[in-house]
């Protein structure tokens, strides 16, 4: 394992210290806004964005263009929507660039019960997918978010706009951010150009909702499960959630990907304060 340099050091210092200062308890927080819906697709974002491997692995080009992963979204035995993450080559800032966009959408039944209508969108650096632009725009029940970040990493900042439905208008302002940061897209992405090793521990910084985010992820095991490829080895990660996050866990976050070059969700599993939470990947489509 290479030795760890001083931006490395720091990011696994701050995080270690919100760690102690939890007791171990890895309990997240409801965001903000108060929002949090039981099948809000963000939050499975949210939770594969730490899976981030930020050192100790060497770079490797395994995205592929115009890639479609479609998850049923599952509250106990319900199937109560749809998920699906995507990934297409882009121009920006004339450069290339990556435009990674996910939607979330509530079935007719439970439309009845909580109506999801979720799109979320990032544009990320073509070689290392740090975080240029974070896009949300959420409407789950009665609750509606818009919010936008504009970062200039070589100048440390981003501009982060929120809109204020109450007042019908954008509050704005200005905040620094590390030239290394990325957003909750394309930190899950970037993890997926990674080797994942059992018993390491990664840190990664997220800026995201006006915040920057140190957090730790733990990759705990190989696992053989059953997915849509069939019986399938996969790489297990349980990541130390800091900071503020969609709803409250009460258990321990697993997630399982392919244990090959392009590390493909395949399961997420946890237990929350209102049951159990799962997304399976369903269909793989290269458009």
């Amino acid at each position: 394992m290479k030795k760890l340099n001083y931006m490395e050091q720091k990011i696994y210092r701050s995080a270690f210290r919100r760690l102690a200062s939890s007791d171990g308890k890895w309990q997240s927080e409801i965001a903000a806004t108060g929002s949090f819906s039981i099948l809000h697709f963000p939050f499975f974002i949210s939770l594969l964005f730490f899976f981030l491997l930020f050192i100790n692995c060497l770079y490797s080009t395994n995205l592929q263009n115009n890639e479609r992963l479609v998850f049923d979204i599952k509250y106990g035995v319900i199937n109560a929507g749809e998920a699906t993450l995507n990934i297409q080559k882009t121009e920006y800032r004339d450069q290339d660039a990556w435009r990674i966009f996910s939607t979330a959408n509530t079935n007719s039944f439970f439309d009845r019960v909580f109506k999801v209508r979720d799109h979320i969108e990032s544009i990320a650096t073509f070689d290392d997918l740090l975080s240029l632009t974070f896009i949300k725009r959420m409407h789950e029940g009665n609750y509606r978010q818009q919010r936008i970040h504009q970062n200039y990493l070589n100048q440390g900042y981003s501009i982060y706009s929120q809109f204020r439905f109450g007042r019908g208008e954008w509050d704005e302002r200005r905040m620094d951010i590390p030239s290394y940061t990325r957003d909750l897209l394309s930190a899950f992405y970037f993890v997926r150009t990674r080797d994942l090793v059992p018993g390491e521990s990664i840190p990664i910084n997220i800026t995201v909702d006006g915040r920057n985010n140190d957090t730790i992820v733990h990759v705990l095991r190989y696992e053989t499960i059953t997915t849509i490829f069939g019986r399938t080895e996969c790489v297990v990660i349980e990541p130390a959630i800091q900071g503020e996050a969609i709803f409250r866990q009460t258990d321990a976050i697993h997630i399982w990907l392919t244990n090959d070059d392009r590390k493909i969700p395949v399961l997420l599993q946890s237990k929350v304060i209102f049951g159990h939470f799962r997304a399976i990947l369903t269909k793989v489509e290269e458009i």
